[in-house]
């Protein structure tokens, strides 16, 4: 499948003396800045019929410009019938709750099963959007809220307010090792870890990563989070609480082996030992709407295992009052 793009707009004249894909960036601005670079370089962009391929090149005003080009689906994915807990739809975005075990994109030892091959399925015409419609993404074992654009205008727009940090709010819930005392900020860049290819890390020459957190709850050995994202790197609320020395209960990616306390209730221990993901969650999402503006916000519920483990922390911290570890 493909769809064929045909724009065509005049150059007003306060744009004269700008550069070619400035312009054009601002006549179209349903269409990425990206996107719009690799039509000029593509020869897809004509001004006054003329091929323009030089993104630098300055337009006096009053020009036509059009565009003729094809965006190409994805062929490689395959649409597969995957059940997605639907939270909120409408014609231009979809708000799923994603379950843990879900992987969002398809990528090496995943290839299928994904979020993005149930999208297929559901809505057959999200191929014609890039990554169908994926604006950020969710571990495979974190849950949560994830929104989806349903047309390339919503991908658009919705990609520059996740990039610009600008009404789009990600909030999580976490159960960390560890009694933190006070909330805070992490301002640590994150890369990759130069030695174990699969994780990240905290180093100099990784991209900026900024994580704030509160405490929600204390617990004498542990501590319940919530959190608030300002950048979106892979995997960075988990590494920067390692980072922090307060990994997230059963990620053992980045805090190996469960830790039982001292004198941990039966109970605790069971469930440290027997928690199979990181004890992270996607509780709240808060964004303006890609077309209306209008500002909206969903919450999804705090998933049973996490309720459990908050409800055996509690009564592991009633069964030892000195609070020792």
């Amino acid at each position: 499948m493909s769809e064929q793009i045909s724009l065509q707009a005049e150059v007003p004249t306060d744009l004269g003396g700008k550069r070619l894909d400035q312009i054009l960036a601002q006549l179209f601005p349903d269409y990425s800045r990206s996107r719009i670079k690799t039509w000029i370089l593509d020869d897809k962009i004509s001004v006054d019929g003329k091929i323009f391929n030089t993104p630098r090149e300055k337009l006096l005003g009053g020009e036509t410009v059009s565009v003729e080009t094809t965006i190409e689906a994805p062929r490689e994915y395959e649409a597969q019938d995957i059940k997605l807990n639907i939270v909120y739809e409408d014609d231009d975005i979809l708000v799923i709750n994603k379950p843990m075990g879900l992987v969002v994109h398809p990528g090496a030892g995943n290839p299928d099963g994904t979020v993005l091959n149930a999208l297929l399925h559901h809505y057959p015409d999200i191929i014609n959007v890039p990554r169908a419609g994926i604006v950020h993404r969710l571990d495979k074992d974190t849950t949560g809220l994830m929104v989806v654009a349903k047309t390339i205008p919503a991908q658009t727009h919705l990609v520059t307010a996740l990039q610009k940090r600008e009404n789009f709010t990600r909030e999580y819930e976490a159960i960390c090792n560890g009694t933190m005392t006070a909330g805070g900020m992490v301002e640590k860049p994150i890369g990759r870890h130069p030695t174990q290819r699969t994780h990240m890390a905290v180093h100099e020459m990784g991209k900026p990563a900024i994580t704030h957190y509160r405490v929600a709850e204390k617990f004498r050995a542990h501590t319940r989070l919530r959190l608030r994202l300002e950048t979106g790197r892979t995997h960075q609320i988990r590494v920067h609480m390692a980072f922090l020395n307060h990994a997230l209960i059963g990620d053992r990616a980045y805090g190996g082996r469960p830790r039982p306390p001292k004198g941990a209730t039966p109970e605790l221990f069971q469930m440290l030992r027997e928690f199979n993901r990181q004890a992270l969650h996607a509780v709240k999402l808060s964004i303006a709407h890609p077309i209306t503006g209008e500002m909206m916000t969903w919450q999804a519920p705090i998933p049973d295992d996490m309720v459990a483990m908050t409800q055996v922390l509690r009564e592991d911290t009633k069964a030892n009052p000195d609070l020792d570890i």
